[in-house]
């Protein structure tokens, strides 16, 4: 399961990124068929289709009024969770809202003379909803950073979906993750299925302004195709881990970090970019001896031979010139300055600077989002913030001695372009 010990180069950047195979993993041709036509049926015939995939590809049969999951099946679930776990959700929770709260956007009013005023009214939209996959484990973590910053923007409605288990429950974890965030309602239902259900409404499911949160290649492409009929947050992808290291890091706090991310599934990236051969050599090393320990290694043998890779850089310019052609979703910086790398970064996810800022303590706790952009799309692609959650609306306000001091010029712009009626609206104002 070893990963590959490159060389790097600035002359053979470009090529060795494409041989990692970091990008253009999700191959949509042959699912986009089947996702689309989940999505019309459920566009057509609402709870009926919900409920047929959900027996299909969750394996359970429910009827449309146990979508809903009930308040006593979440009070339930919260009083069953280990005490300690509970405080430490409730922690992590509190350490996201008051990131996110620092987020929030106010609008402003700009005077422009002579009584007229322009400017931008923010306001949230009225129902959000957030995705959150089964898979081989419940993530709470990811409940809890999708939907606190909906719920700090204030939005109304906070629709949440989540596969039920083959007995038709959800995992209490994950209920109450979901009322700790502040989900205002909770459905029981996943895959493209759900996507659609939140896309288009059912008689049971409401019709969402915008629907975030992670998946699998099914859910991700039903987010694409639905994309117009409501907003998304990313086109998400495997999870994604760069290592920018020097001969002063830690070489087995570096294996343990690529592996934290290449357990997530067989496509997952961990990539170590380094000047120095001693450490390359000794995290490949390391990382073998973790991997065969690990829990989850059959997805890590896959993750570490296709997709992971330390790569030894002629110097830390071409490492950070590695590091902005791929875009990573994390990038940690385990240098002996990592600041002065961190300022000439600007294309990924997260950073997290130094040897004891490691991934995960992005993923669980310390407070900025972990929904982030991967696939290289950091480079347009920002994390999952606050601002999702708004729209924003612009404001003109003249008075009529204002008007009429500018527009002339209004309708001769207007008249430039051909439209008429546009030149007549302001000159109505002025002349008979």
């Amino acid at each position: 399961m070893r990963c590959k010990l490159v060389e790097g180069t600035q002359e053979n950047l470009k090529a060795t990124v494409e041989s990692l195979g970091v990008r253009g993993k999700m191959d949509l041709k042959p699912v986009i068929e089947t996702v689309q036509n989940v999505i019309d049926d459920i566009r057509e015939n609402g709870d009926a289709a919900l409920l047929k995939y959900t027996e299909k590809f969750d394996g359970i049969k429910l009827t449309a009024d146990q979508l809903r999951v009930s308040e006593q099946e979440i009070e339930d679930a919260i009083k069953s969770i280990d005490p300690e776990l509970l405080t430490i959700m409730k922690e992590a929770a509190a350490n996201i809202r008051s990131f996110h709260e620092e987020q929030k956007e106010h609008g402003f009013m700009m005077d422009v003379g002579k009584g007229a005023k322009i400017g931008v009214r923010v306001r949230p939209i009225s129902i959000a909803g957030v995705y959150v996959p089964g898979g081989t484990a419940p993530l709470p973590s990811t409940v809890l950073m999708d939907v606190i910053p909906a719920s700090v923007a204030g939005v109304e409605r906070i629709v949440f979906a989540t596969p039920p288990r083959k007995d038709g429950t959800i995992a209490p974890v994950i209920l109450a993750a979901a009322s700790i965030a502040g989900a205002t309602e909770i459905y029981r239902m996943g895959g493209s299925q759900a996507i659609a259900a939140m896309a288009y409404g059912t008689e049971t499911v409401p019709r969402v302004d915008k629907i975030c949160g992670p998946g699998n290649i099914y859910v991700n492409t039903a987010k694409r195709l639905v994309f117009g009929q409501v907003d998304i947050d990313m086109f998400a992808g495997p999870s994604e881990i760069l290592i920018i290291a020097d001969k002063t890091a830690n070489p087995d706090f570096v294996a343990a970090d690529m592996l934290s991310q290449a357990e997530h599934d067989k496509m997952a990236s961990a990539i170590v970019l380094t000047d120095s051969r001693e450490l390359a050599e000794k995290v490949l090393e390391l990382a073998d001896k973790r991997s065969e320990k690990a829990e989850r290694k059959d997805i890590l043998a896959k993750s570490m031979e296709d997709y992971c890779a330390i790569i030894v850089c002629d110097n830390l310019d071409t490492a950070v010139n590695f590091s902005e052609e791929i875009a990573p979703e994390h990038l940690e910086i385990c240098v002996e300055n990592p600041e002065v790398l961190a300022a000439k970064i600007k294309n990924c996810g997260a950073m997290f600077l130094g040897n004891y800022s490691p991934e995960p303590l992005g993923d669980y706790f310390a407070g900025p989002n972990h929904t982030l952009p991967t696939s290289g799309t950091a480079r347009f692609f920002s994390p999952l913030n606050t601002g999702d959650f708004y729209k924003k609306m612009s404001v003109i306000n003249y008075n009529e001695e204002t008007l009429k001091d500018v527009y002339k010029d209004v309708a001769a712009f207007a008249d430039s372009e051909g439209l008429g009626c546009h030149a007549a609206a302001v000159r109505a104002r002025f002349e008979d």
